[in-house]
This record gives C-alpha cells, structure tokens and sequence, in this order.
C-alpha cells in the first residue's frame, strides 16, 4: 500500500503474496474427529429463539457439534491425529514435525501443539501453533511442505483444530448457530516431482482485523470482572463486511490461481473450500462458474469449524475413495486477520 493512501478491505491494490510451488510432496494419511454433542437447529431454537428454517436457508446448517465439558481443543487434535495415524503403517519415532492450526488454544502457553506431542508420545520435535483463523490449515499445509521439500523434515503431521463453542456467546443469535467444534489431521511426506502444492499464495490484510476476532484475554485486554460482565471473552464479528469481504476474497484468489496455471475451473477435480456458510460458498462458485458437484460440503452437518474445516473434509474426501494419484483440488481457507490462503495441490 502506497503512504498515506486507504484502502478498504478486500480492495484491489491491498499486497500480497506472490504465486509459489512446492512440489515433491503428498498426503500420506488424513484423519478427523468431531465431538459426540451433536446440535440441532430445533436446539437452539430453545435456546437463542432462531427458526430451524431461517438458519438453514442463511447458512446451510442444520446441526453442529460441541465439545463435552472435559474435552478442550488439544483432546480434539490429539483424536484426529491418531486417527490419521491408525491409517498408515509409520512409525510416529520418524515424524520430523507438528503443526497445529487454532485460534482456540488450550491456554495462551504452551502452544496446543505441545501438549498433542506429548499424548501422542512424539519424539521431541518441534511443535508449534500457527494463528491464522479459518485459513490457519492452508498456512500450516504450507508451512510443512516447506519443511519437505528443503529437506528439513520428511515427514510432518498437520493438525486443524478449533473449540469454537467455548468462545462464542450463547445469547449473540449472529454468531453462536454459526459456529462448531472438530479437527483434522494430515501426515505429509516425499511424493512425486508432480505431487504437492503445484501453486499457492498466502496473505493477509491486518487493515480488517477489526471485524473479527475476540478481544479480551490477551496482553491488550487482560480479562477483568467487567470485561469479563461486557462480554469481552467472546467472538465478535461484523458479519456483512466479512459476508462481502469472504465471497470476493474466495473468487478473486481461486480466478487469480486458474489463470496462472492456464486451467479452467473444469480441470479441477475437487474445491474443497472453508466451510463458513453456504452462501458465501455458493455466491464465490457463481462468480467463478464452478459447478456444485466439484465442491464437497459438511458445513450442513458440523457448522464453521474454523481451522478445522479444510482437513475434516479432506478425510472425508479421502475415505471416500474418491482422491486418487493425480486429481487436482484446489484448497482455500479465509478468516480473521483478514487472512486468507488458495492452493493448487496434486494428489
């Protein structure tokens, strides 16, 4: 951004990252896991007032799910962790790295990754949290084919997670049907020279951080009884700048990432797209002409799970059967800071 020039959210002009490969790479395995608390619309009809009918009609949900009272975010991780590990004849003693995507750790410190180490009983690697909201799994995919491909790590498990129910207020009828608890797992390793991320860009436009996030609990708002009365420790969010702001954001980097790669939306097999809401998801396809049957959706059945979107329907995709060597997905995730990340990736 030029001195002294203001720029919108979203606009065009805001920098950000340059296209880039990392090629050489696969997913080994993928696992998830949702907590057993399931949700249902009619539920929170009881409790927030909102119609079944309206909140499906504006979001695509019908239920999610919340994590029991002795569950946090690391015990998800570490459920859809060995899963993901139960899935392939590795030893865990060669896992070189672990990433956690979250915006919901356990507590600020140590990082949620630590503590997942720990359970799952991995060598003393490094682990750490990465922070970037819905888009936090493409950062930490990122991240870790890095890691492999410059011959730092050979193998790296990556893990979304998110305890969304604990930080948003029962009461905000905006916000709390939106969001639900879960996490998915990848293991990466070596793969093909045509394997791996063929392109991808990450960025962020802090200009946006206003509209949200969650204010109280950190060193600018420490939590104090009347923070804690004002309802500080809760999610806010500016939910028509972030409607807006995520459908240009979603058609603008997927058209940028089609064009440089000379491909039409056609030659893509799958896009597996942040399950925000459904019609974020399907304002974005009708800009780019994407047809609804390339896009897989759980968003009906686990709600705005944060960085855990992306690698929850990833397993699912896998266990299908339907991710076979060569099928191009294109991978998006966007989310508070304004933050947001597309790749290209070969299967």
């Amino acid at each position: 951004m030029r001195k002294g020039e203001e720029m919108g959210i979203g606009e065009p002009g805001v920098r950000r990252s340059k296209w880039r490969s990392l090629t050489g790479v696969r997913v080994l395995a993928t696992g998830g896991y949702v907590p057993e608390q399931v949700i249902t619309n009619e539920q929170l009809q009881e409790c927030t007032g909102s119609d079944p009918a309206w909140l499906i009609k504006q979001t695509g949900i019908r239920q999610r799910r919340h994590a029991a009272a002795d569950q946090a975010t690391s015990d998800l991780c570490i459920a859809a962790a060995r899963r993901c590990l139960d899935s392939i004849d590795l030893n865990p003693a060669r896992i070189d790295l672990l990433i956690v995507a979250t915006v919901t750790a356990d507590m600020t410190f140590p990082a949620t990754a630590c503590l997942v180490q720990d359970a799952l009983k991995l060598p003393q690697i490094p682990a750490y949290d990465i922070s970037a909201g819905c888009a936090g799994f493409v950062y930490a995919l990122c991240q870790a084919a890095s890691a492999i491909v410059s011959g730092a790590a050979d193998y790296v498990l990556v893990v979304g997670g998110d305890c969304l129910s604990r930080v948003i207020n029962p009461q905000d009828r905006k916000t709390y049907p939106l969001m639900g608890d879960g996490a998915g797992a990848v293991l990466l390793g070596r793969g093909r020279s045509d394997q791996g991320l063929l392109r991808y860009s990450l960025g962020s436009d802090g200009s946006g951080a206003g509209v949200l996030g969650r204010k109280g609990g950190g060193s600018r708002l420490p939590l104090t009884p009347d923070l804690l009365a004002d309802g500080a420790q809760y999610l806010f969010m500016d939910g028509p700048a972030v409607f807006s702001w995520a459908i240009h954001k979603i058609s603008e980097s997927i058209q940028e990432l089609l064009d440089e790669q000379q491909l039409a939306p056609t030659d893509i097999d799958l896009f597996v797209l942040h399950q925000a809401n459904i019609r974020i998801i399907n304002a974005a396809l009708d800009v780019l002409g994407v047809p609804r049957s390339s896009v897989p959706i759980n968003l009906d059945r686990y709600g705005n799970t944060s960085a855990a979107s992306i690698p929850l329907l990833l397993d699912e995709i896998w266990r299908s059967g339907l991710l076979k060597p060569g099928k191009r997905l294109i991978l998006s995730g966007f989310g508070a800071g304004l933050s947001w990340g597309t790749a290209l990736w070969r299967w």
